[in-house]
């Protein structure tokens, strides 16, 4: 869909982040805080824990493939290209599925692979949360919803990926990269200049 000549669509998208933004709230978890502990099994049947990443820095990246500010970030290869810099680092992007079984972004662990390989993406593992609990723990409300974790476990970052809020393509070269100017501040073992900042997406699609 070509967002340029269509500028009804754009508008609607528009007004759908703004609503997300004006209702998003980071109550919990805190930055400068513990990072909420999780115990999620991927897309291959192992279980991961935070604990288990004591000592590196973790990225986690709530995704939802079917969300146009998802593919925005996917279709220009700009969330392949972060996943890549950070594991270049050794950090372990963990990207996550909170989506409830019959809800838009909801997958199988074979259809998540699948997605995986043909968007040439690169996280360490693909968390299948389909109950919410980690989704929950995190506040996490939309699609794409960022986080950096520090290697001793404390959550410096939570927001968007990056500051402007369309489904248009062509913003990604123009944008603050919020996100991954938080993830560089950590690994140079600095505090990021913004901590928190407002993420904008589609909302995250729990269970009742």
């Amino acid at each position: 869909m070509n967002f340029k000549t269509k500028p009804f669509v754009r508008k609607a998208f528009l007004g759908l982040a703004g609503a997300l933004l004006a209702t998003t709230a980071f109550a919990n978890p805190e930055v400068g805080q513990p990072a909420p502990g999780f115990n999620v099994i991927d897309t291959q049947g192992e279980t991961h824990t935070l604990e288990q990443y004591q000592g590196s820095v973790v990225v986690l990246e709530w995704t939802n493939h079917d969300c146009p500010f998802v593919v925005k970030h996917y279709a220009t290869e700009n969330m392949q290209s972060l996943q890549r810099e950070m594991n270049e680092q050794d950090v372990v992007w963990l990207t996550v599925i909170s989506s409830a079984p019959g809800t838009q972004g909801h997958v199988s662990p074979e259809q998540a692979d699948e997605l995986t390989s043909n968007r040439n993406a690169a996280p360490a593992a693909v968390l299948l949360d389909e109950d919410g609990t980690m989704g929950r723990a995190y506040a996490a409300r939309v699609t794409p919803h960022m986080y950096v974790i520090d290697a001793d476990g404390i959550l410096q970052y939570a927001g968007g990926i990056d500051s402007i809020p369309t489904a248009n393509h062509d913003d990604v070269a123009r944008a603050e990269p919020y996100f991954a100017n938080a993830a560089r501040a950590v690994l140079a073992g600095e505090t990021p200049e913004r901590q928190v900042t407002r993420p904008y997406g589609c909302t995250v699609k729990y269970a009742d």
